[in-house]
């Protein structure tokens, strides 16, 4: 079974959602250590005022080599709050908010302990909704060289080229203003186009 590596995302882009669907198996990097300014932690989605970054706060870890697995969520600034109020101003006016909202709503109510898992909670809410079913497996140890490594590809400045990801444009509620943004979180395209983010995934594949 060929798989993809992964890291784990908060509410990851289109990008991330595509190796999700177009691959057999996929291993999801718990060994890693954590890194800042990546998707592991932020999102970034589409407003009135243009792309806007969410970030969840996390504690700092006792260690430069704390797994990614046990970096904790910081409660830091009401960012749930924060992240919602984000959430609803882009979207509430998007055709499939009201379909979906309450599948978000819960997860900025909830206090998760561990960052890895509430991204894990929020990907399993997100395939169920895209109808996808990736057969997904943790890592057990860290491998710095693997084949289909996306771990560090995946990132709002990536440092390599995805040829196999061609994002295929999408209804956005502000591309009047702002034409089409891509490669925005998950939650952009589902809140946009509904059932049908499927098939603009697999469009993106090449």
């Amino acid at each position: 079974m060929d798989s993809v590596y992964l890291s784990t995302a908060y509410l990851g882009p289109v990008q991330y959602y595509c190796k999700l669907l177009s691959f057999d198996g996929v291993m999801l990097e718990a060994q890693e250590s954590y890194l800042k300014q990546t998707y592991r932690n932020r999102c970034l989605i589409a407003t009135a005022n243009g792309t806007q970054s969410l970030s969840v706060p996390v504690e700092n870890p006792p260690t430069d080599k704390c797994l990614i697995r046990d970096i904790r969520i910081s409660d830091h600034g009401n960012w749930r709050h924060l992240h919602w109020n984000a959430l609803v101003s882009a979207y509430g006016m998007s055709p499939f908010f009201e379909y979906y909202w309450d599948d978000f709503a819960p997860f900025y109510e909830r206090n998760y302990q561990f960052l890895f898992d509430f991204n894990e909670q929020l990907r399993l809410t997100v395939c169920e909704l895209l109808d996808i079913h990736p057969q997904v497996n943790f890592t057990t140890e860290y491998s710095p060289v693997v084949r289909n490594d996306f771990r560090e590809t995946i990132r709002p400045k990536p440092t390599s080229t995805d040829n196999s990801f061609a994002p295929k444009p999408y209804y956005q509620v502000f591309q009047g203003k702002y034409d089409f943004l891509s490669n925005l979180s998950i939650i952009d395209l589902l809140f946009n186009m509904g059932p049908e983010s499927v098939l603009i995934l697999q469009r993106s594949i090449r």
